[in-house]
């Protein structure tokens, strides 16, 4: 008989390469003998080896005795190993020869060995001749190699994975503490974790006690075979009776257990993967619902502003305008700036949706028709431009209608005094007196009659101030101006007529005039020097009495100085007043010398000295009034004036605060250093400090409602407008919140997608060195030097041109020529990190179907939290395979619907 292990057969040790059974076969110490020459030891390893080869062999009907003697023809060994493996083995030899039996063994160890498997110093010819320590390695080898290499358990296998596998599952169980596969199993308990664990309505495992370990293990035992189709491979007094039973026997027993509950194992895995994905895709969909809802609201707010606005029907008085001014500045304090807040809200909320979207592989959010981010700036747009617009309308109206009270009365005081001065004249002219006067009464009808030419012709430039006035409110649209229109044309043709009938009693006087011989001089002179004189103290009352409107102090200082020049004439024309008065004396001298007696008044005028006197009196008192009236004026145009340099000194400090801190936002947004969170830490204490400076903004609203309120119109202390920082305002807290923002977005990529802290700031180095305009994006040319910089095969050829054209479609899908650093790291996180895709969900799905095509609601209901399971029945389409049955579900469809590849 040939001898195979003299004649060259080869001793197989065991050693692989493979992590985990390699690794703890080299700490077995290549098997250790004396353990195994433990009786009891021994005992438990023949029974647990024996069931479990027994657990396997009976699929192919058969089954071994004696451990020691069944495997030693080779036969049942080769057909174990085809069963466990799922391979076929070389044709097993039938012969009953030594030799037949030999080669057979050598067949089942070769195939082992293909399996990266070093049989220490066990040979075939030991197996054959039923050597119960070499047989029963071996077959220890058999299960390490096929129930126990493959059991990983986060990145531990082998024994430390099933270990740790153990340690998870009766982690929740109270007196059971897995550190070993030895003891720790002594009391029983911890098989019964296992399977309460896996399948609760199969132990009763409040009712078990740690003292009673024999009972426990009966318990775990019998159910394990029962209810799990795993043999009963120890009894348990052979493990309560060790001090230490046997870690290989308790190893291959908590093995079966592994196997028995892989599938439910896969099935929690496959469900968590699609509860995390369907988390997501719920939260994304009510983030885009906030999104629409905000939008609808925030656009009917500004399509129900805009009409208001662009309402410009003027009104007819001066209060009714104040009170629109009044309900504009209420809509600039109330209810515009809660607005503001919301489109500010709006942008952070859609930017966070996108970003999130891009994160989890989601298509870009696209909201509804009409309610995009551009749509909701172009309604602000419009809407700022109709409030503009509506407030320069507003202050012209206010001017308007100022200056239509102001001309108004005006006319009234003109029309007033002319038709004082007309009443009686008509009849006066139309008088025939002539006809039975005096020689001496016609001389004086026709020094009378040039006289009232004299005053005729005087209140001419009257009459055209009044018509120009009249002229001047029908231009400006004053509401009355039928009535100021009436009365204009009856003071005009009422004129008219005073010049015809002036005209025809002239050449009725100078055709008697050559009748006239004497006429008293003096009353003449009197008459003439005295008209002139009374139509000159009139003009001063109507100048002394007249309405003023200034705007600024220097209008108001010019009116005092013409006033000032005024009185400086008044010595002159008192000294005249005297004079004519002297002459009215004169006469009544001369006519007491001659003893004449005069006939009544002064028949060349109708301005007697009672009347120069009268009206000299009235411009003494006018003169004091019309000082204290300017001075009034002063003190107002002052109070202004102060009011002006009160804003201004304000306006001036905040309005280049404002724009300090735009240009510090953009060098911090460049110049940031440390961790995200330091710098987003770093923006909020900086945004804190803006918001803190909003007392300051407020002053100036207050200062600038006084200046509306007292109707100031212009400011030449200072270039910037409440307009102005209004509008500086709302972007310097728009653009700090748009930073803070970004950086939260930067903060949520980095965790989604795993990305260092060291990582980020590399991006960020990379990013700011090409960006040499410190701008916040790079052009084309630079994104290229940048991704030459990185490693990237971007040369300009045509190879590299095609690549960067791929990637710029990525970073600027809208081809706006510019790549922004939230895409530049987006794009980076794509390259260097890895994300769920829509064939893993399919995957997951499948596992749950139990390898079917479709799936069913009964199924989903089983292995999915209620909603997430109704979320996905509510959504899966009916699935229209051959192998479809009622009610089965396309779960690829929806899969892929999820990721945005096609429609759900």
């Amino acid at each position: 008989m040939v001898d195979y292990h003299t004649a060259g057969q080869p001793t197989y040790q065991y050693g692989g390469n493979g992590p985990g059974i390699g690794d703890y076969m080299a700490q077995e110490d290549d098997w250790d003998r004396d353990l195994l020459l433990d009786p009891a030891w021994e005992k438990q390893q023949r029974k647990t080896f024996t069931a479990w080869c027994n657990s396997h062999l009976r699929k192919a009907g058969t089954q071994i005795e004696n451990i020691d003697e069944d495997f030693r023809d080779g036969l049942k060994l080769m057909l174990l190993l085809e069963v466990i493996s799922g391979e076929r083995l070389p044709k097993p030899e039938r012969g009953k020869m030594r030799v037949h039996k030999i080669n057979n063994v050598n067949k089942a160890l070769d195939f082992i060995a293909s399996k990266g498997v070093k049989l220490v110093s066990i040979g075939a010819e030991e197996i054959v001749d039923g050597n119960a320590k070499m047989t029963l390695g071996m077959i220890w080898t058999i299960i390490l190699r096929f129930a126990i290499q493959d059991i990983s358990v986060e990145e531990t296998s082998a024994k430390e994975g099933l270990l740790l596998w153990c340690q998870r599952k009766t982690a929740p169980y109270k007196n059971v503490n897995v550190q070993n596969f030895h003891i720790s199993w002594k009391d029983g308990l911890a098989f019964n974790a296992l399977i309460h664990r896996h399948r609760p309505e199969l132990i009763e495992y409040d009712k078990l006690r740690k003292d009673d370990p024999v009972t426990n293990l009966n318990n775990a035992f019998e159910v394990a075979e029962k209810y799990l189709d795993i043999p009963k491979m120890l009894d348990a007094e052979d493990i309560v009776n060790t001090a230490r039973p046997d870690e290989k026997a308790i190893m291959t027993y908590v093995s079966s257990f592994y196997h028995a509950f892989s599938g439910a194992q896969k099935a929690e895995t496959a469900a968590n993967r699609i509860c995390k994905v369907l988390a997501v895709n719920q939260e994304n969909e009510h983030l885009m619902e906030d999104y629409e809802k905000l939008a609808s609201d925030l656009l009917e707010w500004i399509q129900r502003t805009i009409p208001w606005l662009e309402n410009r029907v003027p009104q007819k008085t001066m209060q009714e305008m104040q009170q629109k001014l009044e309900d504009f500045r209420d809509y600039r304090r109330v209810h515009k700036p809660p607005k503001v807040q919301e489109k500010c809200q709006l942008e952070i909320n859609f930017n966070t949706l996108q970003t999130k979207l891009r994160l989890s592989n989601r298509p870009a959010f696209m909201p509804s028709e009409g309610k995009m981010v551009s749509d909701i700036n172009n309604g602000w747009s419009h809407l700022e431009q109709a409030e503009k617009g509506y407030e320069e309308w507003l202050l012209n109206e206010i001017r308007r209608l100022e200056r239509l009270d102001h001309l108004a009365e005006k006319f009234r005081q003109k029309a007033s005094i002319h038709e004082s001065w007309t009443e009686g004249k008509e009849a006066m002219l139309r008088q025939k007196d002539y006809e039975t006067a005096t020689l001496s009464d016609i001389k004086a009808l026709i020094r009378k009659h040039e006289a009232f030419e004299s005053d005729l012709a005087a209140h001419q430039d009257r009459v055209e101030q009044i018509a120009a006035i009249a002229q001047e409110l029908n231009e400006l649209d004053y509401y009355d101006s039928p009535s100021v229109n009436a009365r204009c044309q009856k003071i005009c043709d009422q004129w008219d007529s005073l010049g015809s009938l002036t005209h025809t009693r002239r050449e009725a006087l100078e055709k008697t005039e050559k009748q006239l011989e004497t006429i008293d001089q003096l009353h003449l002179e009197y008459a003439k020097r005295a008209a002139p004189f009374n139509n000159w103290m009139e003009s001063a009352m109507e100048d002394l009495q007249d309405m003023f409107i200034v705007h600024t102090i220097e209008e108001i200082e010019g009116l005092i100085a013409a006033h000032d020049q005024f009185k400086s004439t008044l010595p002159d024309a008192d000294k005249e007043r005297e004079a004519i008065l002297g002459i009215q004396s004169e006469a009544q001298r001369i006519a007491d010398y001659n003893s004449i007696k005069l006939s009544g008044n002064n028949p060349y005028t109708s301005v007697t000295p009672q009347i120069i006197n009268s009206k000299w009196e009235r411009v003494q008192q006018l003169v004091p009034k019309r000082d204290h009236a300017l001075q009034d004026e002063q003190s107002k145009q002052q109070s202004n004036e102060h009011l002006r340099r009160q804003f201004a000194s304000q306006a001036n400090i905040v309005g280049p605060w404002i724009q300090t801190k735009m240009e510090e936002i953009g060098r911090i947004s460049i110049e940031m250093n440390g961790t995200l969170e330091d710098q987003l830490n770093h923006l909020k204490q900086y945004e804190q400090s803006i918001v803190d400076y909003k007392p300051n903004i407020d002053l100036l609203e207050q200062q600038h409602q006084l200046i509306q309120e007292a109707l100031i119109f212009d400011n030449k202390h200072t270039n910037y407008t409440m307009e102005h920082i209004r509008v500086g305002w709302e972007q310097l807290l728009t653009t700090i919140a748009r930073t803070i923002n970004e950086v939260e977005n930067q903060i949520l990529t980095r965790d989604a997608k795993g990305i260092s802290q060291e990582q980020m700031q590399e991006f960020r180095a990379s990013f700011n060195h090409f960006d040499k305009d410190h701008g916040g994006s790079l052009g084309p040319e630079e994104f290229k030097a940048c991704l030459i910089s990185l490693g990237y095969d971007v040369e300009n050829d045509r190879q590299g041109d095609a690549e960067f054209n791929r990637i710029m479609s990525v970073v600027d899908p809208n081809n706006s020529g510019v790549v922004t650093f939230q895409a530049f790291i987006d794009f980076m996180s794509r390259e260097t990190t890895d994300t769920d895709t829509a064939d893993q969900v399919i995957a997951s799905f499948k596992v749950l179907a139990g390898d079917k095509n479709y799936i069913t609601a009964e199924e989903l209901r089983r292995e999915l939290p209620p909603d997430q399971a109704e979320y996905c029945i509510a959504r899966m389409a009916p699935y229209q395979g051959p192998d479809a049955i009622p009610g089965a579900l396309d779960y690829k469809s929806f899969s892929t619907a999820l990721y945005g590849e096609s429609d759900l």
